[in-house]
């Protein structure tokens, strides 16, 4: 019983991260921008400023 339970928690969060944007796409960007600042991990800050703020015009 708890393998089934664990397959499905596992089996849903694969299902929900496949509808999140690609980290550095516009999408992202502008979901990032709307998500409090103090919800965002070290990572998602990192890559925020390596992809958002110092965006180069080549990148869309």
């Amino acid at each position: 019983m708890k393998t089934v339970i664990s397959l499905g928690v596992l089996l849903s969060a694969i299902a929900l991260n496949g509808c999140m944007p690609e980290v550095g796409s516009k999408a992202w960007c502008e979901m990032m921008s709307e998500k409090p600042k103090g919800d965002w991990s070290m990572n998602e800050a990192g890559d925020y400023t390596k992809h958002c703020l110092f965006r180069s015009d080549d990148e869309n």
